[in-house]
């Protein structure tokens, strides 16, 4: 293990936790972000990202990711790099464990369907869900709501983007209960996590998109980046079949852009004069981060994969039927609630926009398969397009 950095976050010296823990349990010989990690891992919210989707909705082939398996391809790729970087390693998976947990049934177009239903109630986007999940509907302990996961997890996960200078409701409620310095840079930590998510769906995706056959090679080779990897590849395992070296394209292309952020950052943080993490939140700017060039042929690929993965057709007409889905549950619940599990029954609240967020967490909980389950209880039949 490499010798932590100045500036990386210290376990010994974090903010803390919401509520205090002092009761005599024992807990065993882990730090705090250790801790954090492990109470994500151990979670409901956490185990059901097997069966939510990350591209293609409820897949027929075992071999397509979702968000359990795209989650853990983040961690793996967020702790290479903050060993290297000297971060603290613990902390950062937590975060790429965690980024996640707050997306509804059917990925974007879920989001979508529950952001158009409540908004007369404050709308609804995924990253604010994943504070509320964690701080509030997980409840694994007897004497308070949520997982009590350290300031600088809730911190990381609130703003590993950037900050954030107009928070949902969700996200607000979170920061009124434990002030995240919204304004401010997080962690380097958080940052890094936020460039492995970006790493891992750009080279997954295309993994998933190929063996789909929802992109081809020759389609790929337009991409300025994808050509320039593509080209190293042939040079070294040449007259080898070409479903072989798309897999060797893939893992090239996270090589690539995982060694540019190394050197970036390093860079980045050398020219700061940073000294601390609180001279990195302090900064006014990123110091994780793609150099200008690598952020110009990602951001290239992303439009290449937009165009041709996200929007294609097929992508299309199944969003557009989990986006029925979502919608119809929700208006199913609104409408009679006695339709709800008794313990949501229970909890509902007798005001809004209360009312309605809570039947949203009840939705935004829900796997791919339960959410089509429960429509064809409370709804009606439907037809899903076939996986892939």
């Amino acid at each position: 293990m490499s010798a932590r950095a100045a500036w990386a976050a210290d376990p010994s010296s974090s903010r803390g936790r919401q509520h205090d823990e002092d009761d005599g349990s024992v807990r065993g010989p882990r730090d705090a972000f250790q801790r954090d990690r492990d109470r994500i891992i151990h979670s409901i919210s956490f185990r059901r990202l097997r069966h939510k989707t990350q591209v293609f909705m409820a897949p027929d082939g075992d071999h397509f990711r979702v968000r359990l398996t795209h989650s853990i391809e983040v961690a793996q790729i967020g702790r290479a790099v903050a060993r290297a970087l000297g971060l603290n390693e613990d902390l950062t998976e937590a975060l790429c464990l965690a980024h996640d947990i707050g997306h509804p049934p059917f990925g974007h177009a879920g989001e979508d369907a529950l952001k158009a239903a409540l908004g007369h109630a404050g709308g609804f986007d995924h990253n604010g869900h994943t504070l509320r999940t964690l701080t509030a509907i997980e409840r694994p302990y007897p004497r308070w709501n949520g997982l009590n996961l350290t300031w600088e997890t809730l911190e990381g996960l609130a703003k590993h983007n950037g900050p954030v200078r107009h928070p949902g409701w969700a996200l607000a409620a979170v920061d009124a209960a434990v002030p995240l310095e919204l304004e401010r840079w997080p962690s380097l930590e958080a940052q890094v996590a936020a460039i492995a998510d970006d790493i891992a769906y750009d080279n997954h995706d295309i993994d998933d998109g190929l063996r789909a056959g929802l992109l081809t090679l020759d389609q790929l080779l337009e991409v300025p980046l994808v050509a320039r990897v593509w080209r190293g590849v042939e040079a070294r395992h040449g007259g080898c079949a070409p479903d072989r070296l798309a897999r060797e394209l893939v893992r090239s292309q996270i090589g690539e852009m995982v060694t540019d952020l190394m050197d970036e950052t390093r860079a980045r943080v050398a020219d700061s004069g940073v000294a601390s993490v609180d001279d990195v939140r302090a900064a006014g700017r990123a110091l994780a981060g793609f150099s200008d060039g690598m952020r110009v042929e990602e951001r290239d690929l992303k439009r290449f994969m937009y165009a041709n993965l996200y929007h294609h057709p097929m992508q299309i007409a199944a969003a557009e039927a989990a986006h029925g889905v979502v919608a119809g549950l929700f208006a199913a619940y609104r409408d009679d609630p006695q339709t709800l599990p008794p313990e949501w029954q229970e909890r509902l609240p007798q005001e809004e926009p209360e009312r309605s967020r809570h039947i949203a967490d009840f939705i935004a909980g829900m796997t791919d398969r339960y959410a089509v389950a429960q429509y064809r209880r409370v709804v009606g039949p439907v037809e899903m397009p076939d996986g892939f």
